[in-house]
């Protein structure tokens, strides 16, 4: 019987795998014509960019380059863009934890409304966001009388920049942890719930612990994302020289201005936050892969 059975199970299986391995492997000049097109690729559209950034930014020399961050404008606008984050990026933290673990732990009525609005920013364009928040909280929006008589500012102010940040940035944090919590099920926390922990216990001790990669890598996109978002926040900031401008919108004031070395110094500094983002993803990527595929720390 094994005589015959084996051949029957494992012939196929032969097949199946030399058939695949012969569909992976292509000639060698496909390889390399492939390989090259990548790499050309990536460095028309990705490295170039980042080097031209870096060489405009010093062509006038260093001290020039270091007098770009000593103007008042510009600190004005670094200081801004850091507030911004600093507050947006944690209310989207508060955020993602609540609504993936509202709809990985349970099972409600709405929750697929409730994934696909999370999805929203994504399709929304950011002007059409910024637009939005203009409708319902400018001084001809629907609140904007309301807030007049109250002296409330929210448009062309802090609040207005940080309103509509927070609506382009809080997907990321969302997405990354409702895969993992899905995937890890409710097992962990019905155990420490039948042991006698309180919820805010199993939550602190259990669920937060693993999904804290997942958690990082997402507060590590929402950031980069914050404080490089140009389209909704030019259309709430009103672009105020000194008070409203972040550094994306600097950058576009002093390049409009011919002044192209002070542009590429606020530009070269989005560049580097991108590349500290990059390596911390990259590291947390290759560091934490199995917990960000959602299969460790049970």
């Amino acid at each position: 019987m094994s005589e015959t059975t084996v051949p029957s199970v494992r012939g196929p299986a032969a097949r199946g795998s030399g058939g695949a391995h012969a569909a992976l492997t292509e000639p060698r000049p496909v390889r390399i014509a492939l390989t090259f097109a990548a790499v050309a690729f990536l460095t028309l559209f990705l490295l170039l960019p980042f080097a031209v950034v870096f060489v405009e930014a010093l062509s006038k020399g260093l001290g020039s380059y270091l007098d770009t961050f000593a103007e008042p404008d510009a600190q004005a606008a670094i200081r801004l863009t850091l507030l911004v984050a600093v507050i947006a990026v944690p209310l989207n933290v508060v955020f993602g934890l609540c609504a993936s673990w509202a709809i990985a732990k349970f099972d409600f009525r709405g929750r697929n409304l409730l994934i696909t609005l999370i999805d929203l920013p994504f399709s929304v364009s950011p002007v059409v966001a910024g637009l939005i928040y203009v409708l319902i909280f400018g001084a001809q929006g629907l609140f904007g009388p309301f807030l007049q008589r109250h002296g409330i500012e929210i448009i062309f102010a802090v609040p207005g920049i940080v309103l509509a940040t927070m609506f382009v940035t809080f997907p990321f944090v969302a997405r990354e942890l409702i895969p993992l919590m899905q995937d890890q099920g409710t097992t962990d926390e019905e155990a420490a719930l039948t042991l006698g922990a309180s919820p805010w216990r199993v939550f602190r001790t259990v669920t937060l612990p693993n999904v804290r990669w997942a958690l990082l890598y997402g507060v590590l996109l929402c950031n980069a994302r914050a404080m490089g978002e140009f389209g909704a926040v030019s259309v709430v900031s009103g672009r105020i020289r000194g008070l409203t401008n972040t550094m994306p919108l600097h950058v576009e004031i002093l390049y409009n201005e011919y002044n192209y070395v002070a542009a590429f110094g606020i530009a070269s500094l989005l560049a580097l936050l991108a590349l500290v983002t990059l390596a911390g993803k990259t590291f947390l990527e290759w560091r934490h892969a199995d917990a960000l595929a959602g299969r460790g720390a049970h």
